[in-house]
């Protein structure tokens, strides 16, 4: 049961305690406010997920801040909104929120989806 309670303390409430808001890149229109509230989302997200593993040194994080922009950039170009939208909702629903991670599973399930099981 402690360790219940620790896991939900150390991963589930720093997500409920972040001051940023994940933004949707489908739903993205590219103002100003927009983009300042993406980078605010990054750097608050890497700086926490990187920080929680003794990594968060500047080069890292800025390396890392860096790779999550592009894939979001990349998340706003993405053609299948439905398939987007249910990644978002398994990976954000356990904690994997990051854009890089969100672009890495669009990919695989829809290429996943274009496949079948041959001998």
């Amino acid at each position: 049961m402690k360790r219940v309670l620790f896991v939900i303390f150390v991963f589930i409430m720093p997500l409920a305690c972040s001051a940023a808001e994940f933004i949707h890149p489908a739903s993205f229109s590219g103002s100003e406010k927009e983009k300042k509230q993406v980078i605010e989302y990054i750097k608050e997200n890497v700086n926490r997920e990187y920080s929680a593993i003794g990594m968060g040194n500047p080069s890292t994080l800025r390396m890392m801040e860096n790779q999550e922009l592009k894939s979001f950039k990349q998340l706003t170009k993405v053609t299948d909104a439905s398939l987007l939208d249910r990644v978002i909702d398994q990976y954000c629903g356990i904690g994997m929120c990051n854009y890089q991670t969100l672009l890495m599973m669009y990919n695989q399930e829809k290429k996943a989806a274009s496949q079948s099981l041959t001998w």
